[in-house]
């Protein structure tokens, strides 16, 4: 859930120095602070039961705790990035050090689920700035040299956190309470902030205006169109909150869409979109972690709800599926470098549509765990084939100057792929009496799955879209200036 800027940017400050002590500092830093910022993304998912019961929460409350993170994260991510070319990537590094800390004191110490959510969107906005400057930190710090291997431990590091997420959360959950799945991040940064202030050395990018008025309209439309789906499912389409809140919000993306082809300093480069590569990298990405968002956040419920097993429990049970990447996900990089992109991208759809299906299919209260993992598996090594692959696709895309726009962009609309899929699959799933027993739960969760599943399935023609490999031609390799977010979810 992050991005980087282009690094030819660190060209506008003093070359990195070879200082030991000092590349170690800055590593370990911004890996802590990465660390904890991904850990958040999954680790809300296994507590949602114990928040359904400790709140009184309502279905559209568990997802909004899910999607105030999302959605903040998502549209002030490439503000993020901007902010620390032009006031310091040390001090904005620090100060949302400092605001995401608060911030999960201020969820671990909620008192309502509405000021839960409101602390879980604080949360998003903050690590909106930590994600990118870490990156930048880091490829500041390192000489070209050694910079591949330093982003390459932090890319790992970050994808640890992933898959720790929901055994982290379920493990702090059934032991002491879901408080303490935002305790935990207090005395971290606690820790790394006054370490950040006297180990980190400043730098700056290219100091360009930030665009407040694009930010604004952005998080005003997608946060409307996102109202009005979550809304939908407790009163239905036809009311009119509902479809105020929808005309409403797309209005605002069209304004936003317009705002960004006349400001001289626009958020987001709408001549990225003539590219067919970059709009089908896009799509992809847009599919995959609708059907990923949507289909984990009733998934947790399911494993706890419908088959009985603990929080720690139905964390581990989701490993085959959240944790494969770490295994999967290196290889199919290496194989892209040999076929190409396309192919990877439709075999991955493919088999998470398959498994997503395969787990709709046999979904059942009460069910023996063997044939889930095997289907958790099979969707698990979809997903693996294709973050490695997107992340190529969308760098091949581009000209090297646009590289960290375009990896940012990226992001931010995988994230609201995510707010989308939580959304909808979550309207479709929510019936009366849904929570009311095993059997009803179950109904209503087969039918959500296969709605992920078709999400998956309409992102293969996307993929398909993508421009093939012409014989000869070597598939674009990812150098440290051209490095993509590789944070998995």
């Amino acid at each position: 859930m992050s991005i980087t800027r282009t690094l030819n940017d660190t060209n506008t400050v003093a070359p990195p120095t070879t200082n030991a002590p000092r590349t170690v500092w800055t590593l370990v830093l911004a890996s802590l602070g990465v660390f904890m910022t991904a850990l958040d993304t999954l680790v809300v998912a296994n507590s949602l039961p114990a928040l359904r019961h400790s709140l009184h929460a309502s279905l559209g409350d568990l997802e909004w705790t899910v999607n105030a993170y999302n959605l903040a994260f998502a549209v002030a991510l490439l503000t993020g990035a901007a902010l620390g070319d032009r006031y310091g990537r040390k001090r904005m590094y620090c100060i949302g050090l400092l605001g995401f800390t608060c911030a999960s004191a201020a969820a671990a110490s909620s008192p309502t689920v509405g000021t839960l959510i409101a602390a879980r969107g604080a949360q998003g906005l903050a690590a909106a700035i930590v994600m990118p400057m870490t990156l930048t930190l880091i490829s500041e710090a390192f000489p070209a040299e050694k910079r591949g291997a330093a982003i390459g431990l932090w890319g790992g590091i970050t994808g640890l956190a992933v898959a720790l997420g929901p055994v982290v959360g379920g493990a702090i959950v059934g032991g002491i309470s879901w408080h303490w799945i935002f305790w935990l991040n207090v005395p971290i940064g606690i820790v790394l902030i006054p370490l950040s202030i006297a180990r980190l050395t400043e730098s700056h990018g290219p100091r360009s205006q930030l665009d407040i008025v694009g930010l604004l309209l952005a998080g005003a439309g997608l946060s409307g169109i996102t109202w009005g789906l979550i809304r939908s499912s407790s009163i239905g389409w036809a009311r009119p909150e509902t479809i105020t809140s929808l005309v409403l919000g797309v209005a605002l993306v069209a304004a936003f869409l317009q705002w960004e082809r006349r400001t001289a300093t626009p958020m987001l480069s709408a001549g990225l979109f003539r590219s067919r590569a970059f709009n089908a990298a896009n799509g992809v990405s847009f599919f995959m972690y609708a059907s990923l968002f949507g289909v984990l956040f009733l998934m947790m419920q399911f494993l706890q709800t419908a088959l009985g097993y603990s929080p720690l429990q139905a964390g581990l049970r989701t490993l085959p599926w959240t944790g494969a990447p770490m295994i999967v996900a290196p290889l199919a990089g290496a194989l892209a470098d040999r076929i190409g992109n396309r192919p990877l991208l439709l075999a991955g759809l493919t088999l998470q549509a398959c498994g997503l299906g395969w787990v709709a299919a046999i979904a059942a209260p009460g069910m023996d765990y063997t044939w889930l993992a095997v289907a958790l598996g099979v969707a698990g090594a979809g997903i693996s084939m294709c973050f490695p692959t997107v992340a190529n696709a969308v760098v091949g895309s581009v000209q090297p100057a646009e590289i960290g726009i375009a990896s940012g962009t990226n992001s931010s609309l995988r994230e609201i792929g995510g707010v989308f899929g939580v959304a909808i699959l979550s309207s479709v799933f929510a019936h009366p009496g849904v929570f009311a027993s095993a059997s009803a739960f179950v109904d209503h969760f087969q039918t959500a799955v296969w709605v992920g599943a078709a999400f998956s399935a309409l992102g293969i023609p996307v993929a398909a879209a993508l421009p093939g490999r012409r014989r000869g031609t070597p598939t674009p390799h990812r150098t440290e200036e051209s490095v993509v977010d590789p944070v998995l979810f």
